[in-house]
């Protein structure tokens, strides 16, 4: 059967880096506040000229060039934001344009922080149903541009950045020994909307909006819905936690980290955590992660590794990937 395989990653951060005694300046909070609920203790800010697409072309062309390809070898892109730089064309199309590239298709994922996943499940289908032999799969976000600096329960936890993924279509003997994806299962429920949310858009205001969350009600949810799409992906595998090397969790909360893995028995030393370092960055925080632990070895050839990620929406879902 055919598999999608990983062949290369990479990302790109914003020049700036706001740490959490600059927060302090901004609204009314203290680093001991903010890394004590969210284990964030800085966070990368776009700054003029960096834009979501400029961030997702940078950790397209880190993704290509680690893969040894380029992008005349790439059929599909597909990027997840929920920070694009236009309403239309999509940020993918753009990203297309900007890699030279005149062939192949485009489009963009709307999941919010998890975009990626959904956009990895996607760009799989598309592999294994012949549509592209290769795929670049980006995760880019700018939230700090639709985030609120005075509300102090929110521009502290996000950041900005991108990462990508190169995936290949690979023959596999169909058991979990094949490298490439070998499940996701994939979730939403809108009735959970109000809890997580941007208020503004196209159709409804004219305008971007700021993001609006009830830490508390997401807290509430998170672990619960994360562990149950994982425990899918294990039953659908047969796999266990106890077969896993990697856990690479979306980085919103230190505190929803840590519950999950706990819930699940996945030991600490198997998850993977960049939270401190670049906040939530929505649907880039699975590739800067996944990117941070392949360029420093964690991540080897062969590893059993679980991606889970949960947005507004609300959105979940969790991939299995040998890498």
């Amino acid at each position: 059967m055919i598999r999608s395989v990983v062949r290369g990653f990479g990302a790109a951060l914003p020049k700036r880096v706001m740490t959490n005694r600059e927060m302090e300046e901004v609204v009314d909070t203290t680093d001991e506040w903010i890394v004590q609920r969210t284990g964030i203790h800085q966070r990368y800010i776009a700054g003029e000229g960096e834009t979501t697409v400029t961030l997702g072309t940078a950790a397209a062309k880190a993704a290509l060039e680690n893969a040894g390809l380029t992008a005349d070898d790439i059929d599909l892109v597909l990027v997840a934001t929920s920070t694009p730089d236009n309403t239309f064309p999509a940020t993918a199309v753009d990203i297309q344009n900007r890699l030279g590239m005149t062939h192949g298709y485009a489009f963009d994922m709307q999941a919010v922080c998890t975009g990626f996943v959904y956009a990895m499940a996607t760009a799989d289908l598309h592999i294994r149903g012949g549509l592209a032999k290769r795929a670049l799969v980006i995760g880019a976000e700018t939230f700090s541009r639709i985030l609120d600096w005075n509300d102090r329960t929110t521009c502290v936890l996000f950041g900005d950045g991108a990462g990508a993924l190169v995936l290949e279509a690979q023959e596999g003997e169909g058991t979990i020994a094949d490298r490439g994806i070998l499940t996701s299962r994939l979730r939403s429920d809108g009735s959970h909307k109000e809890k997580l949310f941007v208020d503004g858009g196209p159709s409804s205001t004219g305008t971007v909006g700021h993001l609006r969350m009830e830490g508390r009600e997401v807290f509430k949810h998170a672990v619960g819905m994360i562990t149950d799409v994982i425990e899918g992906a294990f039953e659908a595998t047969g796999t266990t936690a106890d077969d896993l090397d990697w856990l690479v969790p979306h980085q919103a909360n230190r505190r929803i980290i840590d519950g999950s893995a706990k819930k699940l028995g996945i030991p600490s030393e198997k998850v993977v955590v960049t939270v401190d370092l670049h906040g939530n960055t929505s649907a880039a925080s699975i590739p800067l992660a996944l990117s941070v632990a392949c360029a420093d070895g964690r991540i080897k050839k062969g590893d059993l590794v679980m991606l889970e990620a949960m947005g507004g929406g609300f959105t979940w879902g969790a991939l299995l990937v040998r890498w």
